[in-house]
Protein backbone atom coordinates (compact mmCIF):
# COMPACT_ATOMS: atom_id res chain seq x y z
CA UNK A 1 0.00 0.00 0.00
CA UNK A 2 1.29 3.45 -0.87
CA UNK A 3 2.27 5.72 1.98
CA UNK A 4 -0.44 8.21 0.98
CA UNK A 5 -3.18 5.59 1.11
CA UNK A 6 -1.83 4.27 4.40
CA UNK A 7 -1.94 7.75 5.91
CA UNK A 8 -5.41 8.38 4.58
CA UNK A 9 -6.79 5.15 6.01
CA UNK A 10 -5.90 6.37 9.51
CA UNK A 11 -7.09 9.95 9.02
CA UNK A 12 -10.04 11.17 11.08
CA UNK A 13 -13.27 10.54 9.21
CA UNK A 14 -11.54 8.19 6.77
CA UNK A 15 -11.36 4.91 8.69
CA UNK A 16 -11.67 2.52 5.76
CA UNK A 17 -8.44 1.26 4.23
CA UNK A 18 -8.50 2.39 0.60
CA UNK A 19 -6.65 -0.52 -0.99
CA UNK A 20 -8.91 -0.15 -4.00
CA UNK A 21 -7.41 3.28 -4.73
CA UNK A 22 -4.02 1.61 -5.17
CA UNK A 23 -5.61 -1.02 -7.40
CA UNK A 24 -7.34 1.66 -9.47
CA UNK A 25 -3.98 3.40 -9.92
CA UNK A 26 -2.59 0.15 -11.36
CA UNK A 27 -5.59 -0.17 -13.68
CA UNK A 28 -5.34 3.44 -14.88
CA UNK A 29 -1.61 3.10 -15.49
CA UNK A 30 -2.21 -0.01 -17.60
CA UNK A 31 -4.78 1.99 -19.59
CA UNK A 32 -2.21 4.75 -20.18
CA UNK A 33 0.27 2.21 -21.60
CA UNK A 34 -2.35 0.57 -23.83
CA UNK A 35 -3.70 3.98 -24.87
CA UNK A 36 -0.36 5.05 -26.28
CA UNK A 37 0.24 1.63 -27.83
CA UNK A 38 -3.11 1.81 -29.62
CA UNK A 39 -2.22 5.30 -30.91
CA UNK A 40 1.05 3.84 -32.21
CA UNK A 41 -0.83 1.42 -34.44
CA UNK A 42 -3.92 3.30 -35.51
CA UNK A 43 -5.79 5.13 -32.77
CA UNK A 44 -6.38 8.86 -33.12
CA UNK A 45 -3.81 11.08 -31.46
CA UNK A 46 -0.13 11.94 -31.60
CA UNK A 47 2.79 9.80 -30.46
CA UNK A 48 6.57 9.67 -30.92
CA UNK A 49 6.54 6.81 -33.45
CA UNK A 50 3.55 5.40 -35.34
CA UNK A 51 2.75 2.69 -37.86
CA UNK A 52 -0.94 3.22 -38.53
CA UNK A 53 -3.16 0.46 -39.83
CA UNK A 54 -5.56 1.27 -42.68
CA UNK A 55 -8.12 -1.47 -41.95
CA UNK A 56 -11.44 0.03 -40.85
CA UNK A 57 -12.25 -3.14 -38.93
CA UNK A 58 -9.33 -2.32 -36.65
CA UNK A 59 -9.51 1.47 -36.75
CA UNK A 60 -13.08 1.64 -35.40
CA UNK A 61 -12.41 -0.27 -32.14
CA UNK A 62 -9.09 1.55 -31.76
CA UNK A 63 -10.86 4.90 -32.07
CA UNK A 64 -13.50 3.82 -29.56
CA UNK A 65 -10.83 2.65 -27.10
CA UNK A 66 -8.90 5.93 -27.32
CA UNK A 67 -12.08 8.01 -27.04
CA UNK A 68 -13.35 6.11 -24.00
CA UNK A 69 -9.99 6.37 -22.25
CA UNK A 70 -9.74 10.07 -22.97
CA UNK A 71 -13.17 10.64 -21.50
CA UNK A 72 -12.11 9.71 -17.99
CA UNK A 73 -8.65 8.28 -17.29
CA UNK A 74 -6.54 11.44 -16.97
CA UNK A 75 -9.32 13.26 -15.15
CA UNK A 76 -9.43 10.28 -12.77
CA UNK A 77 -5.71 10.74 -12.05
CA UNK A 78 -6.33 14.40 -11.14
CA UNK A 79 -9.27 13.42 -8.91
CA UNK A 80 -7.19 10.86 -7.01
CA UNK A 81 -4.20 13.19 -6.71
CA UNK A 82 -6.41 15.94 -5.25
CA UNK A 83 -8.02 13.51 -2.80
CA UNK A 84 -4.68 13.10 -1.04
CA UNK A 85 -3.58 16.73 -1.27
CA UNK A 86 -5.26 18.21 1.82
CA UNK A 87 -4.04 15.45 4.12
CA UNK A 88 -0.47 15.91 2.90
CA UNK A 89 -0.68 19.69 3.33
CA UNK A 90 -2.14 19.40 6.84
CA UNK A 91 0.49 16.88 7.96
CA UNK A 92 3.52 18.68 6.54
CA UNK A 93 2.61 22.35 6.68
CA UNK A 94 2.94 24.78 3.78
CA UNK A 95 6.74 24.92 3.56
CA UNK A 96 7.44 21.20 3.72
CA UNK A 97 4.49 20.44 1.49
CA UNK A 98 5.73 22.77 -1.26
CA UNK A 99 9.30 21.49 -0.98
CA UNK A 100 8.04 17.92 -1.25
CA UNK A 101 5.88 18.67 -4.31
CA UNK A 102 8.72 20.50 -6.05
CA UNK A 103 11.02 17.55 -5.39
CA UNK A 104 8.65 14.75 -6.36
CA UNK A 105 7.14 16.50 -9.37
CA UNK A 106 9.86 18.92 -10.45
CA UNK A 107 12.75 16.45 -10.68
CA UNK A 108 10.82 14.00 -12.92
CA UNK A 109 9.94 16.93 -15.20
CA UNK A 110 13.60 17.93 -15.51
CA UNK A 111 14.66 14.32 -16.06
CA UNK A 112 12.06 13.75 -18.75
CA UNK A 113 12.74 16.97 -20.61
CA UNK A 114 16.54 17.03 -20.53
CA UNK A 115 17.47 13.32 -20.46
CA UNK A 116 14.63 10.97 -21.32
CA UNK A 117 12.98 12.84 -24.19
CA UNK A 118 16.20 13.42 -26.18
CA UNK A 119 17.11 9.74 -25.77
CA UNK A 120 13.83 8.29 -27.03
CA UNK A 121 13.78 10.78 -29.90
CA UNK A 122 17.29 9.64 -30.80
CA UNK A 123 16.14 6.01 -30.91
CA UNK A 124 13.49 6.95 -33.46
CA UNK A 125 15.92 9.08 -35.45
CA UNK A 126 18.50 6.28 -35.55
CA UNK A 127 16.32 3.21 -36.12
CA UNK A 128 13.12 4.43 -37.78
CA UNK A 129 14.62 7.19 -39.91
CA UNK A 130 17.89 5.38 -40.55
CA UNK A 131 20.08 8.35 -39.63
CA UNK A 132 23.06 6.50 -38.19
CA UNK A 133 24.86 9.15 -36.20
CA UNK A 134 26.20 9.07 -32.65
CA UNK A 135 24.11 10.24 -29.72
CA UNK A 136 26.43 13.20 -29.12
CA UNK A 137 26.11 14.22 -32.78
CA UNK A 138 22.34 14.05 -32.45
CA UNK A 139 22.35 16.15 -29.28
CA UNK A 140 24.45 18.83 -30.98
CA UNK A 141 21.51 19.59 -33.27
CA UNK A 142 18.71 18.84 -30.80
CA UNK A 143 16.49 21.90 -30.18
CA UNK A 144 13.48 20.57 -28.22
CA UNK A 145 14.92 20.70 -24.73
CA UNK A 146 11.66 21.75 -23.08
CA UNK A 147 9.51 18.72 -23.80
CA UNK A 148 7.43 17.24 -20.99
CA UNK A 149 5.87 14.58 -23.22
CA UNK A 150 3.53 12.38 -21.17
CA UNK A 151 4.59 14.32 -18.08
CA UNK A 152 2.35 17.20 -19.11
CA UNK A 153 0.13 15.63 -16.42
CA UNK A 154 2.86 16.11 -13.80
CA UNK A 155 3.42 19.71 -14.94
CA UNK A 156 -0.32 20.44 -14.66
CA UNK A 157 -0.52 18.72 -11.29
CA UNK A 158 2.36 20.85 -10.04
CA UNK A 159 0.54 24.02 -11.19
CA UNK A 160 -2.72 22.90 -9.55
CA UNK A 161 -0.90 22.01 -6.33
CA UNK A 162 0.90 25.34 -6.15
CA UNK A 163 -2.40 27.17 -6.64
CA UNK A 164 -3.98 25.04 -3.90
CA UNK A 165 -1.14 25.87 -1.50
CA UNK A 166 -1.45 29.59 -2.29
CA UNK A 167 -5.21 29.55 -1.67
CA UNK A 168 -4.75 27.63 1.59
CA UNK A 169 -2.22 30.19 2.79
CA UNK A 170 -4.58 33.08 2.04
CA UNK A 171 -7.92 31.62 3.12
CA UNK A 172 -8.48 29.96 6.47
CA UNK A 173 -10.54 26.78 6.38
CA UNK A 174 -13.53 26.87 8.73
CA UNK A 175 -15.44 23.75 9.82
CA UNK A 176 -18.63 23.38 7.80
CA UNK A 177 -21.49 20.96 7.70
CA UNK A 178 -20.46 17.99 5.52
CA UNK A 179 -21.98 17.85 2.07
CA UNK A 180 -23.82 14.61 1.28
CA UNK A 181 -22.38 12.48 -1.50
CA UNK A 182 -24.30 13.29 -4.72
CA UNK A 183 -26.58 10.71 -6.32
CA UNK A 184 -26.57 9.50 -9.91
CA UNK A 185 -28.92 12.25 -11.12
CA UNK A 186 -26.81 15.07 -9.71
CA UNK A 187 -23.64 13.48 -11.08
CA UNK A 188 -25.14 13.34 -14.57
CA UNK A 189 -26.26 16.98 -14.32
CA UNK A 190 -22.72 17.84 -13.30
CA UNK A 191 -21.37 15.91 -16.31
CA UNK A 192 -23.75 17.67 -18.73
CA UNK A 193 -22.69 21.07 -17.34
CA UNK A 194 -19.05 20.09 -17.68
CA UNK A 195 -19.71 19.04 -21.27
CA UNK A 196 -21.19 22.45 -22.08
CA UNK A 197 -18.19 24.20 -20.48
CA UNK A 198 -15.84 21.95 -22.48
CA UNK A 199 -17.71 22.82 -25.68
CA UNK A 200 -17.33 26.55 -24.99
CA UNK A 201 -13.61 26.20 -24.28
CA UNK A 202 -13.13 24.10 -27.44
CA UNK A 203 -14.55 26.88 -29.61
CA UNK A 204 -11.22 28.61 -29.00
CA UNK A 205 -9.01 25.65 -28.06
CA UNK A 206 -10.15 22.57 -30.01
CA UNK A 207 -8.97 19.12 -28.96
CA UNK A 208 -5.53 18.64 -30.48
CA UNK A 209 -4.48 22.26 -29.90
CA UNK A 210 -1.46 22.11 -27.61
CA UNK A 211 -0.04 24.85 -25.40
CA UNK A 212 3.67 24.54 -26.07
CA UNK A 213 6.10 23.83 -24.54
CA UNK A 214 3.97 22.57 -21.62
CA UNK A 215 2.04 20.08 -23.72
CA UNK A 216 -1.35 21.10 -22.30
CA UNK A 217 -4.37 20.31 -24.49
CA UNK A 218 -6.60 23.04 -23.12
CA UNK A 219 -9.68 21.48 -24.71
CA UNK A 220 -9.51 18.76 -22.04
CA UNK A 221 -8.58 21.02 -19.14
CA UNK A 222 -12.10 21.93 -17.95
CA UNK A 223 -12.48 18.31 -16.81
CA UNK A 224 -9.01 18.20 -15.25
CA UNK A 225 -9.50 21.42 -13.30
CA UNK A 226 -13.00 20.57 -12.13
CA UNK A 227 -12.13 17.00 -11.11
CA UNK A 228 -9.14 18.25 -9.14
CA UNK A 229 -11.51 20.55 -7.24
CA UNK A 230 -14.00 17.69 -6.82
CA UNK A 231 -11.20 15.57 -5.35
CA UNK A 232 -10.54 18.22 -2.72
CA UNK A 233 -14.25 18.48 -1.89
CA UNK A 234 -14.60 14.68 -1.86
CA UNK A 235 -11.86 14.31 0.74
CA UNK A 236 -13.28 17.06 2.92
CA UNK A 237 -16.69 15.36 2.93
CA UNK A 238 -15.51 11.73 2.91
CA UNK A 239 -17.37 11.00 -0.34
CA UNK A 240 -15.33 8.00 -1.41
CA UNK A 241 -16.26 6.01 1.68
CA UNK A 242 -19.90 7.10 1.43
CA UNK A 243 -20.38 6.51 -2.30
CA UNK A 244 -23.13 3.87 -2.58
CA UNK A 245 -22.55 0.88 -4.83
CA UNK A 246 -26.07 1.49 -6.19
CA UNK A 247 -24.97 4.87 -7.59
CA UNK A 248 -21.98 3.27 -9.27
CA UNK A 249 -24.17 0.52 -10.72
CA UNK A 250 -26.66 3.06 -12.10
CA UNK A 251 -23.92 5.07 -13.75
CA UNK A 252 -22.22 1.93 -15.02
CA UNK A 253 -25.44 1.07 -16.89
CA UNK A 254 -25.61 4.68 -18.11
CA UNK A 255 -22.08 4.34 -19.50
CA UNK A 256 -23.05 1.17 -21.37
CA UNK A 257 -26.04 2.92 -22.94
CA UNK A 258 -23.90 5.88 -23.93
CA UNK A 259 -21.34 3.52 -25.45
CA UNK A 260 -24.07 2.17 -27.74
CA UNK A 261 -24.51 5.75 -28.99
CA UNK A 262 -20.90 5.90 -30.24
CA UNK A 263 -21.66 4.61 -33.79
CA UNK A 264 -23.94 7.63 -34.24
CA UNK A 265 -20.82 9.81 -34.49
CA UNK A 266 -19.63 7.75 -37.48
CA UNK A 267 -23.08 7.89 -39.12
CA UNK A 268 -23.39 11.67 -38.67
CA UNK A 269 -19.98 12.21 -40.20
CA UNK A 270 -20.77 10.03 -43.22
CA UNK A 271 -24.29 11.39 -43.79
CA UNK A 272 -23.26 15.05 -43.51
CA UNK A 273 -19.88 14.51 -45.19
CA UNK A 274 -18.41 16.69 -42.46
CA UNK A 275 -14.79 17.05 -41.30
CA UNK A 276 -14.05 14.89 -38.26
CA UNK A 277 -12.48 18.01 -36.70
CA UNK A 278 -16.00 19.36 -36.10
CA UNK A 279 -16.24 16.93 -33.19
CA UNK A 280 -13.03 18.33 -31.72
CA UNK A 281 -14.07 21.95 -31.41
CA UNK A 282 -15.34 25.09 -33.05
CA UNK A 283 -18.86 26.49 -32.99
CA UNK A 284 -20.58 23.33 -34.27
CA UNK A 285 -23.49 21.42 -32.80
CA UNK A 286 -21.46 18.26 -33.42
CA UNK A 287 -18.79 19.55 -31.04
CA UNK A 288 -21.43 20.25 -28.39
CA UNK A 289 -22.93 16.78 -28.84
CA UNK A 290 -19.56 15.07 -28.54
CA UNK A 291 -18.41 17.16 -25.56
CA UNK A 292 -21.58 16.39 -23.57
CA UNK A 293 -21.43 12.69 -24.54
CA UNK A 294 -17.74 12.53 -23.59
CA UNK A 295 -18.23 14.04 -20.14
CA UNK A 296 -21.35 11.99 -19.40
CA UNK A 297 -19.74 8.67 -20.28
CA UNK A 298 -16.42 9.62 -18.68
CA UNK A 299 -17.88 10.74 -15.35
CA UNK A 300 -20.19 7.69 -15.37
CA UNK A 301 -17.26 5.29 -15.91
CA UNK A 302 -15.20 7.05 -13.26
CA UNK A 303 -17.97 6.85 -10.65
CA UNK A 304 -18.75 3.22 -11.51
CA UNK A 305 -15.08 2.29 -11.09
CA UNK A 306 -14.90 4.02 -7.70
CA UNK A 307 -18.03 2.29 -6.41
CA UNK A 308 -17.07 -1.11 -7.83
CA UNK A 309 -13.54 -0.74 -6.53
CA UNK A 310 -14.73 0.00 -3.01
CA UNK A 311 -17.04 -3.03 -3.06
CA UNK A 312 -14.93 -5.62 -4.86
CA UNK A 313 -11.29 -4.50 -5.16
CA UNK A 314 -10.58 -3.27 -1.63
CA UNK A 315 -7.89 -5.87 -1.02
CA UNK A 316 -4.16 -6.02 -1.36
CA UNK A 317 -1.28 -8.45 -1.71
CA UNK A 318 2.49 -8.26 -1.88
CA UNK A 319 2.34 -8.16 -5.70
CA UNK A 320 -0.39 -5.52 -5.87
CA UNK A 321 1.45 -3.39 -3.32
CA UNK A 322 4.64 -3.49 -5.39
CA UNK A 323 2.76 -2.72 -8.60
CA UNK A 324 0.98 0.21 -7.01
CA UNK A 325 4.22 1.55 -5.56
CA UNK A 326 5.76 1.49 -9.05
CA UNK A 327 2.91 3.23 -10.92
CA UNK A 328 4.50 6.69 -10.98
CA UNK A 329 7.81 5.30 -12.25
CA UNK A 330 5.90 3.22 -14.81
CA UNK A 331 4.00 6.30 -15.98
CA UNK A 332 7.26 8.17 -16.52
CA UNK A 333 9.14 5.36 -18.28
CA UNK A 334 6.46 3.56 -20.30
CA UNK A 335 7.22 5.47 -23.55
CA UNK A 336 10.62 3.75 -23.66
CA UNK A 337 9.00 0.31 -23.48
CA UNK A 338 6.44 1.09 -26.20
CA UNK A 339 8.97 2.73 -28.51
CA UNK A 340 11.65 0.04 -28.06
CA UNK A 341 9.15 -2.75 -28.77
CA UNK A 342 7.52 -1.03 -31.75
CA UNK A 343 10.92 -0.21 -33.25
CA UNK A 344 12.11 -3.79 -32.72
CA UNK A 345 9.32 -5.19 -34.93
CA UNK A 346 8.97 -2.23 -37.28
CA UNK A 347 10.13 -4.26 -40.31
CA UNK A 348 7.95 -7.28 -39.59
CA UNK A 349 5.67 -7.65 -42.61
CA UNK A 350 2.35 -7.95 -40.82
CA UNK A 351 -0.47 -5.43 -40.43
CA UNK A 352 0.07 -2.86 -37.66
CA UNK A 353 -3.16 -4.00 -36.00
CA UNK A 354 -1.59 -7.42 -35.50
CA UNK A 355 1.51 -5.80 -34.06
CA UNK A 356 -0.71 -4.10 -31.50
CA UNK A 357 -1.78 -7.50 -30.16
CA UNK A 358 1.87 -8.34 -29.57
CA UNK A 359 3.27 -5.02 -28.40
CA UNK A 360 0.35 -4.12 -26.10
CA UNK A 361 0.76 -6.90 -23.49
CA UNK A 362 4.57 -6.80 -23.75
CA UNK A 363 4.57 -3.02 -23.23
CA UNK A 364 2.52 -3.40 -20.04
CA UNK A 365 4.77 -6.13 -18.66
CA UNK A 366 8.04 -4.43 -19.58
CA UNK A 367 6.87 -1.02 -18.31
CA UNK A 368 6.04 -2.41 -14.86
CA UNK A 369 9.26 -4.40 -14.79
CA UNK A 370 11.25 -1.28 -15.67
CA UNK A 371 9.37 0.83 -13.12
CA UNK A 372 9.93 -1.75 -10.39
CA UNK A 373 13.63 -2.06 -11.17
CA UNK A 374 14.38 1.67 -11.07
CA UNK A 375 12.80 1.88 -7.60
CA UNK A 376 15.56 -0.41 -6.36
CA UNK A 377 17.86 2.60 -6.66
CA UNK A 378 17.63 4.38 -3.25
CA UNK A 379 17.85 7.93 -4.64
CA UNK A 380 15.13 7.30 -7.19
CA UNK A 381 12.94 5.54 -4.63
CA UNK A 382 13.16 8.57 -2.37
CA UNK A 383 11.97 10.90 -5.13
CA UNK A 384 9.29 8.70 -6.70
Amino acid sequence: MSSQTASLSSAPGHPQKLFYIDNLKIFLTVLVILHHTVITYGGSGGWYYTQKTTHMGALVPMTMFVSLNQSFFMGFFFLLAAYFTQLSYDRKGAGRFLADRLLRLGIPLLFYSFIFSPFINYLIYYFAKGRHITYLQYLSGFDSWIDFGVLWFVAALLVFTLIYAMVRSLIKSNPQKPLPVPGAGYILLFAISLGIISFLVRIIFPVGWVLKPLGFQLGHFPQYIVLFIVGLVAFKNNWFNQLPYRTGKQLGLTALLLLLFFPVFFLVRVKLNMPVSWYSGGFHWQSLLYAVWEQCIGISILTALLATGKKSWNKSSSLLSKLSRATFAVYILHPLAIIALSLAIRNWAIDPAQKLLIVGPLAVLSSFLLGTLVLLVPVIKKIL
